[in-house]
Formats: structure tokens, C-alpha cells, sequence
């Protein structure tokens, strides 16, 4: 039912499936209303459906979304969200009416529609097959206007002059007409970027150096949701990591994870400095090899990607002289031999996207790692009835790199007993008419949202949250619900800085890119992407702590609970 989308998720996708047949009739009345009056409405509906849903009342659910697609039919979602409905609810026949209704209505998401669970009771049907091939079909036709399978080129080595230059030509123009944040693209003239960047693109000698080009131009934008993303087979060879992981920690690149347990023998542990590399220092290496490559919002977000994850990044071919001194101020010099991402991350345990447990004085400690898909939610939801006993919450959202916006608005549904308003979203309302008659640059501002409170489930004890620069994306959006609701105190660190909808396509040689189209403030209009949210009390890690074990943050939340 519900895709993924990083950010909040925009309400025309209809993130919750529903239907039931309902007369034309039954909204004759609303034929004389406005489109953007229509739209309205349509939306109204669809946040309802959803409600319906949640509570599994699917009949109920699907009367709302019909209702939604008649008022707005050319949006295919609502009709497929009706589709899914009537799966859920056993009806086969009307799930696979509303299928092919939502087909008619442009829905093409053809990776969504096979691994979407509630359409599984329909797998077994003879005509299941045939309704995938029909949207496979309309899809690369819909494609064929702004993803062609003419950009999948295969992988080279050194991809052909043409390929090169068209590739930059895309992602140029996609930027120019999709781009939310147009006054960036005035104040860097983008199309002077472009011919400044063409002549590196022609001249580049392989592919990896190519895609380091426009990964360079990218950065420019300062979008941490605007990237580009070089061909999978590169990251064996040309964009590798160090075995360890490590973070700036009192303005020291320390070592935060370890991932090949050798290195230990080697002293090479968490706690300890990254000093030097290649005789340089630490952070003028980073600023200069890896920084001018990376897209960012924020400068707390571009420290947080140079010395965390993309830390050392470079050729599997070269390994970096490394100068480490740990607690007591003795150092030594390494070689540090590369690996993959993939194979880095096999080596370090990582946390769940839920997790709990009830600390000292009856505080319940909640740590939402991740809003990938549903499990935080589901998991938060499941386990309440005990961590609702507890006099306070601390959710912990600080290495939450976001995912789908509604499942934090599902665990922030239990603080309140009304409705709680989320970010205002806008995108850009580009009409080549008005700017053929020399009308200026308008957006498009999306209906208000809100989300219901839980209705069974109603903490009113006190609440904490725990940011950092790595709260991200969807994270930030459950930040700023938090923050409006006036629910509790936000301590740690000001967030990433960056939330929105990307726009994603391809790049010749395997590549990929996407493009930020949504931005999002609080509902006051208050700006929190480029800046981040921050905190009401503001904690930064300590060294000292961080060695010993310590969570800084974590100690001054319960500080501050108990006052």
C-alpha cells in the first residue's frame, strides 16, 4: 500500500490504499467547484481513507478514496489505492476493476505494484499476470518522455564523448525545471555552470573521473536529497572506504566503529584520533579530497558526511598513510587498505530501526534508528501498553536517516488527543506559457497537513527527543511535528537540515541522479532546510565521554527529566 518516499510524503500519492463503489451521483454537487477546490477536497478524503485504514476498516477506507479519485480521476493513485482495498478486504473481482481504472488514470509504478503487500491475494489469479504486463508496457511509454531507456547505457570503462556530454545535458536540465530551490540556481547562473563544466566532461579520461565531475558540480547545489550517484561496478574500485568508521568529535576525527577486528591488534579501536593522512592534516585532507564532492545542506550535515561516512573515501588501489593517537597521546602511522561499502558495513553491528528499554527511575529510553518502513512504528505501537507505564519517553532519533514521514507521525500520534499539524510543503509550478507572456516564477503549495491523534493510545507523561546532524530527512520531519506540538524538549544537536522529495532518473553508464522537488517548512513558514532544527537545549558529545562510554546527550535528558 504505502510507498517509501524520502520526506513527507507528498498527500496527492495517496500513501494509503482504499475503495468501495459509489455512485457518480453521490458528488454531482461538486462538478461546479474550482480544480484547486477539487483537489482540496480529494485530499480531505484521501487523509480520512487513511484513517479508515489504519483502523482496518476497509470498506470504509475505500469509500473514501472513490471518492477522492471522483473528484480528482486523473490521479491514478487514488484508483489504485482503491485497488489495493479491495484486496485487503477479500473483493478480487473489484481490486482487479480498480486496477485497471487506476491503469487508465497514468498509475505506472511498476516496482511498487509487485511489492506491494496488499496486493498478495491477487498474485494467484490468472489475470495477475496480464495486469503487470500491461503496466510494464505503460510504463516505458510514460518513460519514454523523461526516463528513456535510451540513458541505460552499459557500464565502460570510458564511456563515448556523446554519452558523457549528454549525461551532464541531463542532469543539467532536470536540475533547471525540477529544482525546488530556484533562487540557488539564480545566484549560481546555472547555465553558466554548465559550459564551465563542459570542457572537464569532454576532457574526462574515464568514466570514474566523469562521475567525480558531476558529483563536484552537484555539490554546488548544497542539497543533501540532490545527488549523484556513480555506476555500482565503481564502487569496487573507485569510491572504497577505510574498515572502520569514524565521526568529528570536539572537532577531532575520531574512530567511532571498527569493522575488521585485526586492526584492534593494531590499537586501531574505538576512541582513538585520526590525526594525520599522507602527512596531512586529518581534516585538510577530508576538505580538500572528499568535501568538494559532497552534496550537503547544512555545514553540520557536510561535517557529518566528510568525517563519517564518506571519511577517507578514494581508489581500492591507494591506501592512505593514517596517523592515529589515542587517550594517552601515543601515535603510529598505517596503511590502510580500502574495502567496499557493502563489506564494511558486514563488519559493524548496526541498531535496528526499533528498540527499548526502561532505564533508572522508570524512564522509558525508545531509540527510532530508522523510518525506512514500518517496523518502528509497528514495533513503538506494539510494545506501548509498557512503555506507556513509564513518568517520561526519551525517543532517540539521532542516527535516524529518515524514510517514509508517516511512521513517526504514527508514534507521535500517542503524545497528543487532537490533531497535530505537520511541515508545509510547496513545489515549483513551472508553466512555459507564463514564462512565453514574461509572468514570473510561481510554486504550487500543498493543502496543510495534519495527522490524527491515536485515539486508544494517549501518553501524557513528559518527552524528550534526541537529535543530531544525522536526523535526517524523515527524522527532521518527525522533529518538526515534535517541535509544534509543544509536546516536550528537543535536546542533542541541530538536525541535518534537509527533508524533501527527490526526483530520480538515470545517468548513461549505470549511473543515477536525483533532484530535490519539494521544499518543506514548518507550518509558520519558519525555514529549517539549509539551517536544521534545533534544539531547545543544545548537548554535544564530549571525547571524554565518548571513550568511557558515555552518551552525553543521553545523561543530560535524564538530567533534565529529573529537575
Amino acid at each position: 500500500m504505502k510507498q517509501k518516499l524520502t520526506g513527507i510524503a507528498l498527500l496527492v500519492a495517496g500513501l494509503f490504499c482504499t475503495s468501495t463503489y459509489l455512485p457518480t451521483t453521490a458528488l454531482a454537487q461538486t462538478t461546479s467547484i474550482s480544480k484547486e477546490e477539487r483537489q482540496k477536497q480529494a485530499q480531505e478524503f484521501d487523509k480520512a481513507s487513511q484513517a479508515a485504514i489504519e483502523k482496518k476498516d476497509f470498506l470504509r477506507g475505500a469509500e473514501l478514496a472513490i471518492k477522492a479519485h471522483q473528484l480528482e480521476s486523473i490521479n491514478g493513485t487514488f484508483a489504485y489505492n482503491a485497488a489495493c482495498a479491495y484486496s485487503l478486504a477479500g473483493k478480487t473481482d473489484l481490486a482487479f476493476e480498480w486496477l485497471e481504472k487506476s491503469l487508465k488514470a497514468g498509475y505506472t509504478n511498476l516496482e511498487h505494484v509487485k511489492t506491494d503487500s496488499d496486493l498478495n491475494a491477487l498474485h494467484d489469479d490468472l489475470r495477475w499476470a496480464s495486469y503487470l504486463g500491461r503496466v510494464k508496457e505503460a510504463a516505458k511509454v510514460a518513460a519514454a518522455l523523461w526516463d528513456s531507456e535510451a540513458w541505460k547505457t552499459p557500464y565502460a570503462d570510458q564511456l563515448s564523448e556523446e554519452e558523457r556530454v549528454a549525461g551532464l545535458s541531463k542532469f543539467w536540465a532536470e536540475v533547471k525545471y525540477n529544482f525546488v530551490f530556484t533562487d540557488t540556481l539564480k545566484k549560481l547562473d546555472w547555465d553558466a555552470v554548465y559550459l564551465k563544466y563542459l570542457p572537464r566532461v569532454k576532457a574526462a579520461a574515464s568514466t570514474a573521473e566523469y562521475y567525480r565531475i558531476l558529483m563536484e558540480m552537484c555539490a554546488l547545489l548544497q542539497d543533501g536529497h540532490t545527488n549523484v550517484s556513480p555506476p555500482e561496478k565503481l564502487y569496487g574500485s573507485e569510491f572504497t572506504v577505510p574498515p572502520f568508521r569514524t565521526r568529528l568529535i570536539e572537532g577531532k576525527v575520531i574512530v567511532t566503529d571498527v569493522a575488521d577486528t585485526s586492526l584492534s591488534e593494531q590499537d586501531i579501536v574505538r576512541g582513538v584520533e585520526i590525526t594525520r593522512v599522507d602527512g596531512i592534516d586529518a581534516k585538510l585532507w577530508a576538505r580538500k579530497n572528499v568535501a568538494p564532492y559532497v552534496s550537503a545542506s547544512t555545514p553540520q550535515d557536510l561535517d557529518s558526511r566528510v568525517f563519517g561516512a564518506q571519511f577517507l573515501l578514494g581508489k581500492k588501489a591507494e591506501q592512505p598513510q593514517v596517523e592515529f593517537k589515542d587517550a594517552s597521546g601515543k601515535t603510529w602511522t598505517k596503511a590502510i587498505e580500502r574495502v567496499t561499502y557493502g563489506k564494511r558495513n558486514q563488519g559493524i553491528v548496526r541498531a535496528g530501526p526499533f528498540s527499548w528499554k526502561m532505564l533508572d527511575g522508570n524512564i522509558a529510553y525508545v531509540a527510532l534508528n530508522s523510518f525506512g518502513d514500518d517496523t518502528a512504528a509497528k514495533e513503538y505501537l506494539k510494545n506501548f501498553p509498557e512503555i506507556s507505564k513509564a513518568k517520561a519517553i526519551i525517543f532517540d532519533v539521532r542516527e535516524n536517516g529518515g524514510g517514509n514521514s508517516n511512521v513517526g507521525y504514527k508514534v507521535l500520534s500517542t503524545l497528543t488527543d487532537k490533531a497535530s499539524a505537520t511541515s508545509q510543503s510547496q513545489t515549483r509550478d513551472y508553466k512555459p506559457s507564463y514564462r512565453a507572456w514574461g509572468r514570473p516564477d510561481s510554486n504550487f503549495d500543498f493543502n496543510p497537513w495534519s495527522f490524527p491523534a491515536h485515539g486508544q493510545y494517549h501518553f501524557q507523561g513528559k518527552v524528550i527527543v534526541l537529535t543530531s546532524p544525522r536526523t535526517y530527512s524523515a527524522a527532521e520531519d518527525f522533529a518538526v511535528a515534535f517541535d509544534v506540538m509543544k509536546r516536550g524538549t528537543i535536546m542533542g544537536e541541530a538536525t541535518g537540515g534537509s527533508t524533501g522529495q527527490p526526483l530520480m532518473f538515470s545517468l548513461p553508464g549505470g549511473g543515477s541522479a536525483r533532484v530535490c522537488t519539494k521544499n518543506d517548512t514548518y507550518p509558520d513558514g519558519k525555514a529549517f532546510i539549509g539551517v536544521g532544527i534545533q534544539p531547545n537545549i543544545v548537548v554535544r558529545p564530549t571525547l571524554v565521554d565518548f571513550r568511557a562510554n558515555r552518551d552525553t546527550a543521553l545523561e543530560a535528558a535524564l538530567s533534565h527529566i529529573k529537575q
